[in-house]
């Protein structure tokens, strides 16, 4: 959606429940997807898929005020330089000049009627700022809600294709795997509407390796979009003890409220390689309430963090006149 967030960021670098915490940046509107506000129709998964399509025919169609009207008021879109919100967002797609774009390996996951996300990957070329692309491919998620009855973009992130990380050497412990004694069947500590707080509570859980408490806090169609690979759940809880989370840290916080029970918290991840990126990764999670409990559906990370390059100064008048 909206455009290759890694590769036009590669190239302007010239290469890629608890009360809130105190440093939270929260955007929370007014759910206007009450029983009394407009019925959006009905989603299907052919009907969620050609939404993202057509935002992107938006895009390569330069069809600008096309593009603004499928986003929502409070969009976010997690971008390797920032997260950015929906004028930055129309302000960037207009420097951007897809001539080829191609989609496979969709997923769709229902929130409920009133949202839903699509997970897929992206292949494009063209143009920014005039200069040409190559055909690069990202794995791509974006978030779609029903407001006043007309389905609206609220979040996208994407993250380059990277190959799959090597296997481990046979014979060889996997680091900082998790054992009986460090991984102690507990139930998991009580989350809530607020995403920042769960989000929270889960690299608590990762740092204490109670991996058992971590999935019980994932919904059953749990997905997690990384550079190398797309996970389910039990690809996720597997995973997630192959590493040492201990010497984390996780800053940058913002959330955004979806619906009633869905939301979406982003921050940024820094820790030691090769685990981790150094310079930070941009991570999101779409939080929901199922069955009286907050659990995960989604999970985006493989955003690395870059510093935002300022645009070109414009020519001097000096520059500008023509020699006599």
């Amino acid at each position: 959606m909206k455009k290759i967030v890694v590769i036009v960021s590669l190239l302007i670098m010239a290469a890629a429940c608890t009360a809130p915490p105190a440093n939270r940046e929260t955007t929370s509107t007014a759910n206007t997807n009450s029983a009394a506000a407009p019925t959006a129709p009905a989603m299907t998964e052919a009907d969620a898929i050609a939404k993202e399509k057509a935002i992107w025919e938006t895009i390569k169609n330069k069809d600008y005020d096309g593009f603004a009207a499928m986003l929502a008021a409070d969009q976010l879109e997690v971008r390797p330089e920032g997260v950015a919100d929906k004028a930055t967002s129309v302000d960037g797609v207009k420097q951007y000049e897809p001539s080829e774009i191609n989609f496979s390996d969709w997923k769709y996951l229902p929130i409920d009627k009133d949202a839903f996300v699509v997970v897929y990957k992206v292949a494009a070329k063209g143009k920014y700022q005039g200069k040409e692309l190559p055909l690069e491919t990202a794995r791509a998620s974006s978030a779609w809600v029903n407001r006043g009855g007309k389905w609206l973009a609220v979040y996208h992130q994407e993250c380059q294709v990277k190959p799959p990380m090597p296997p481990a050497k046979p014979g060889a412990p996997a680091k900082a795997a998790a054992s009986p004694a460090a991984s102690p069947a507990a139930p998991p500590p009580a989350t809530g509407p607020d995403p920042i707080a769960n989000e929270k509570i889960v690299w608590d859980l990762f740092k204490s390796k109670n991996y058992d408490a971590f999935g019980e806090l994932l919904a059953p169609n749990f997905i997690e979009v990384e550079s190398d690979n797309v996970y389910d759940r039990a690809g996720t809880i597997k995973g997630v003890a192959m590493f040492d989370a201990s010497k984390a840290t996780l800053s940058d916080w913002k959330s955004l409220n979806i619906i009633d029970d869905a939301a979406v918290v982003t921050y940024t991840i820094k820790g030691p390689g090769p685990v981790f990126n150094p310079q930070g990764e941009r991570h999101s999670t779409i939080w929901v309430k199922r069955e009286g409990k907050w659990m995960g559906l989604l999970h985006h990370g493989g955003t690395p963090v870059m510093k935002p390059t300022a645009p070109p100064p414009p020519p001097s008048p000096a520059a500008s006149k023509t020699p006599k």
